[in-house]
Order: C-alpha cells, then structure tokens, then sequence
C-alpha cells in the first residue's frame, strides 16, 4: 500500500551492496530471493535504484500514476536513449492514453484472430519448415524457428513489406539491448543509432504513403491519428523491440519447460485445452520482461518503506510473478496451478497492449502446432541451451531433436 510519509510510520529500504549484476545476466533467481527475503523495496547501489520485487508492491506502483511515473527521466532514459524518441511505455496519462488509443483496435482478440491469425498460421507453417530442413542434429528452436518466426509477424502486424525479417530481427534485438543497458555499455549506443536510422529510412518511405493511403496495419493507424512523426517513428520501435522479443522467448520458454517437466508436457498433449494455460504459467514462470523502470514524483511511503521524490525504481516483475507470499511453490513450473493474475504483461494502463496477439500467435498456433507435426521434439541433451538475462529473459540458444 502507497501512503504519504507523514501517515505512517515508515523506514528507509535496506540497501543490498552483495547485488552482482553479472551474476543476475546468468541467473537471477537466487538474488530475487533474497532481495525479497529483506524488503519489498531494496536500495540496490550496482544499479543505482531501488528495486521492487513483491507482487503487492509492484501492483501499488501501477496502481498509482502521480506517484510513480512511468515518463522520460532518469530511470527511463535508457529506453528514451535506444529508441531516439520517447514512446508510449514512457510517458503516463493523459499523454500515454493519446498514443496508446489508435493501436488498441488493431490488437483487440477479434481483430487479431480475423486479420492476424491466419498470416501467423501461414509463417508458422513456413518456419516450421525451414526447422525440419534443417534436421534432427542441427536444429536450434530459437535462430531456426522462434526468432524468425517472430520477425514475420511483425512484418505483418507493422506492415512493414519493404523490410527483410533478418533486419527486423536484427533491429529488435539492439533495441532491446539499448533497453536494457542500464552500465551504459557505449558499444550498445552505437548499435543502437545504427539500427534508428535504418529503422528511420524505412518509415520515411512508409509513412507519407500510409498517410495517403491507409491500411490495417499498426504504422498505419499510428500514422493517421494525428500524431507526430517523432510519435509515430519511437512507437514503432517500441513495437519492433517487444513485439519480436517476447514471442521469440516465450516460444523457446514453453517448449523448455515442458521438455524439462515431461508430465505437464503429457498433460498438454493430452488436452489441447490446455495450451492457454501452457502459455500463462510460462509466461509467470519465466517473463520475458523482467523489470521496467518508474521514478517517484514526490516522497512515498511503499509498503511501509520511505522513497525520496525522484527516487529510480525498477519494477521486478519477473520476482514479484515468484513471490511465495502471491504463488505457492512459485519456483515450479505448474500448468494445474489455479489460474490466477501475475503480472507478466504488467498491469494497469500500462500492460502490454500486444498480449493477445502474443497469446494466440505463441500459445495458440506456433507451439501446439510445433508439438503436433513433431509429436517427439525434445531438448538435444548433447548441445547446450543458454538462458541469459535478467531486465529481459529468455534463451538465446535452444538445441532441438526428434
């Protein structure tokens, strides 16, 4: 709960000087963990924020705009920086809403399964395969099937013809890199404004054509909603950052897990019913998008734990979807757990405004239909997965067999 300092009594968070960020790129779990263990809030000083780590206080924070500002400041800059613009996921009300409302029709659950799911249906079948040619002993999930696969939707979604996938691929995954740079590594800023202006030379050819000529695509309806060039161009780079990111790594993430837990696999072939919730506990157990960035606009109370005004936060969702306190046995995948809110889309007027076009093209066509046409696909015991990642999760590598 969020009060005002002079309300309650409250403390400075516990500052946690033992947090190795490198040692989180590998496996955050265990620091999670132990963050949690101390407070909901900790003062992290490798990071320079305070992170937030318990369902209750991360969903406080959504909860309240005024206080905790999702807009272009010091802990968001690194989004503002890699994209060259600030886009809709940095800003709050009534601004956000402004950019938020012309994508909303497009991702609406109809739209996605009248216009959408069929494209996902047919590169699902075209990616699928290029992974069976390229055969048991050489096949990897991620480069031949999840990231592809995920670079042609977008295509679709962004309307994007001119654009080869491989550069779409490409560009997402500098954004994302950028995003996430919070030791502000320069290599990364100078990919990153590599990828801007190729991202940029394709729009100045695009948008004045969509202008005189609109269609159902998501650069289009941002482009005639009265928006400027600069809000068009940094909301389509968001869209190309998460919009490939989290498919991809949802697709390898499920199909790890159930490779890993053979009897939730059992389960799910057994009840194609089941594919939703395949897709959801993965989702929780594994978010792709592991923390995002608020700052304080005023001193804060936040579960009893006192904030200075300007305050950089980092919103952990990926511990807050394994608090024990939220989810029991939160460490296990578990496709029977009772279905219950977490917080892998976010929340508030900020979740992810492609959730359904995630769900059906992942949960719905791209993994049940992996399973059915190659009923033995396992994990390949004799070539290693990577995990890597922490702000953002996932595998970079995934050795498959038949």
């Amino acid at each position: 709960m969020t009060t005002t300092p002079d309300t309650a009594a409250s403390t400075p968070p516990p500052t946690a000087d033992w947090v190795d960020p490198l040692a989180m790129q590998r496996d955050p779990y265990d620091t999670y963990d132990r963050l949690r263990d101390l407070a909901p809030v900790v003062h992290v000083p490798a990071l320079n924020r305070y992170l937030v780590t318990t369902s209750d206080a991360c969903r406080a924070i959504e909860s309240d705009q005024e206080t905790y500002s999702a807009r272009a400041g010091g802990a968001a800059a690194t989004m503002v920086r890699a994209l060259g613009g600030t886009p809709m996921l940095r800003r709050d009300d009534p601004d956000h809403a402004t950019e938020r409302g012309p994508v909303n029709p497009p991702l609406r659950p109809k739209r996605v399964r009248e216009a959408w799911a069929p494209l996902f249906e047919r590169n699902a079948e075209t990616c699928l395969a290029a992974l069976l040619e390229k055969g048991p002993d050489e096949a990897d999930l991620d480069h031949d099937f999840a990231a592809p696969l995920a670079a042609y939707n977008l295509v679709d979604m962004l309307g994007l013809p001119m654009a080869d996938p491989q550069d779409v691929r490409r560009w997402s995954h500098t954004f994302i890199e950028g995003i996430g740079n919070i030791q502000d590594d320069p290599d990364i800023w100078v990919r990153c404004d590599a990828a801007q202006r190729e991202v940029d030379a394709v729009l100045d050819d695009l948008l004045p054509r969509l202008r005189a000529k609109p269609d159902g695509s998501i650069t289009s309806a941002l482009a005639n909603a009265g928006l400027t060039d600069d809000q068009v161009r940094a909301n389509v780079k968001l869209t190309i950052s998460g919009g490939l990111n989290e498919p991809q790594h949802m697709t390898t993430t499920i199909v790890r897990a159930l490779g890993d837990h053979p009897e939730q696999r059992e389960l799910a072939l057994s009840d194609p019913a089941r594919w939703p919730a395949v897709f959801d506990e993965a989702l929780r157990w594994c978010s792709p998008v592991g923390m995002y960035p608020r700052e304080t606009t005023r001193p804060a109370v936040l579960e009893g734990f006192r904030l200075p005004a300007g305050a950089a936060l980092g919103v952990v969702v990926a511990a807050a979807n394994r608090d024990p306190s939220a989810f029991p046995r939160p460490a296990d995948f578990d496709i029977t757990r009772p279905r219950q809110p977490h917080l892998g889309f976010g929340s508030g007027v900020h979740r992810c405004a492609g959730h359904w076009a995630a769900r059906i093209a992942v949960g719905e066509i791209a993994v049940p239909l992996l399973h059915q046409r190659i009923p033995t696909l396992r994990t390949d015991a004799l070539r290693a997965g990577n995990w890597s990642g922490w702000v953002f999760r996932g595998l970079t590598d995934l050795p498959v067999t038949w």
